[in-house]
């Protein structure tokens, strides 16, 4: 693939960038090593090697529930600014 001016102004209006003269030649350059890069790693024989999905064997590593205990509803409402004893009240925020 060969990196030009179109190409260039073509992807700047798909970003919706501008660019000036150095900076699109600076641009140009960087695409240019994208692609040499990528076109070097698919010289790359990758035949029989698996995907690497995740970094370890691991799988759902979690650790066990415990049962513990709870404050009761008066304890949690303790520190509410208003509550109707049951829940917490807060202003509207939502508007018709």
């Amino acid at each position: 693939m060969i990196v030009n001016d179109d190409l260039v102004d073509k992807l700047a209006n798909l970003a919706r960038l501008q660019f000036n003269t150095d900076e699109k030649q600076a641009i140009k350059k960087d695409l240019q090593n994208m692609i040499q890069f990528i076109d070097k790693l698919n010289e790359i024989d990758t035949t029989g090697v698996k995907p690497l999905l995740h970094m370890s064997d691991n799988v759902n590593v979690l650790r066990n529930d415990e049962v513990k205990g709870s404050i009761s509803r008066e304890e949690g409402l303790k520190n509410a600014a208003t509550h109707d004893g049951v829940f917490f009240k807060v202003p509207k925020v939502i508007k018709k």
